[in-house]
């Protein structure tokens, strides 16, 4: 079973071509409650999709579904609507999975839950570490379509040097047990194109089957559209590398527990080596 590949856009026209390539998710993030805060110096992401966004993108799908990142647990106040309103404004534009960042405690999720209400699937994205204390619980919870395990909020929080520690320390594998155990769909991190990113996207992709995940997000690096020169460009990329993405996911179905532990120990002496330079 092949992963399914997550690609964060709000542009119709790109959402058509990850579709076209064989992207399951097209993502759209409204998250930026706290973001700021977070994140202030890091070189990541900070959309701040909106309602409108979610409407343009659902009219050019027919075959990825639309996931949709909300805002941590919140109450109304003069800045933004509630939690509430802010799932039910998703699920009426569209969105066919919703996604919760950031919570911490499971009075968080049993809010979201109770909001969505079963109209649409619900995702959890853990990215904190309270938020990983509770997937023995929340690998129970049928309400609960999949868990997306955070890296990059996540490391932070542990003060890590880099994202991927939390794989090659072997964090990633414990906190997912529970998941695994109970059948629950899982993934973590995001992937760049096959021969890049600091931790090349093959060695992660080997990771994600060895431990039974399920999802993966394509990092911005994977396909920056800010930096593409035509839409032809965007598209023949999307085609060219997502095919070498499945084209390896065939090696890696197919590998056995001694090639797994290979490439394991590969992963750990690259992330050592980018931690030291840093």
């Amino acid at each position: 079973m092949s992963l399914k590949l997550m690609y964060i856009t709000n542009q119709p026209e790109v959402a058509c071509i990850a579709q076209a390539a064989g992207v399951d998710y097209v993502f759209i993030d409204m998250e930026y409650i706290g973001k700021d805060a977070r994140q202030v110096g890091m070189d990541t992401v900070q959309c701040h999709h909106t309602i409108a966004d979610i409407c343009r993108v659902k009219e050019v799908l027919d075959k990825s579904e639309l996931l949709v990142r909300i805002n941590p647990v919140h109450v109304a106040s003069s800045d933004y609507a509630s939690t509430k309103e802010e799932v039910n404004a998703a699920i009426d534009a569209g969105a066919d999975i919703l996604m919760l960042p950031m919570f911490r405690t499971m009075p968080e999720i049993e809010t979201f839950l109770n909001s969505v209400n079963g109209r649409a699937k619900a995702m959890l994205l853990a990215e904190t570490p309270e938020a990983c204390s509770l997937l023995s619980e929340v690998a129970c919870m049928d309400e609960v379509y999949s868990v997306h395990i955070g890296l990059n909020d996540l490391h932070l929080a542990l003060n890590k040097k880099f994202m991927f520690e939390l794989l090659s320390d072997g964090f990633v594998e414990r906190v997912t047990q529970p998941l695994r155990n109970a059948g629950k769909p899982f993934g973590f991190g995001g992937i760049a194109r096959l021969g890049f990113g600091i931790l090349p996207a093959e060695k992660v992709i080997s990771e994600h089957y060895r431990l039974g995940s399920s999802q993966a997000i394509l990092s911005r690096s994977f396909c920056n559209v800010d930096k593409m020169e035509s839409i032809d460009t965007i598209e023949k990329l999307f085609h060219l590398e997502v095919a070498k993405i499945r084209k390896v996911e065939q090696l890696y179905a197919s590998y056995s527990m001694n090639e797994f532990e290979i490439n394991r120990c590969e992963v750990i002496r690259l992330v050592q080596q980018v931690v030291g330079n840093k």
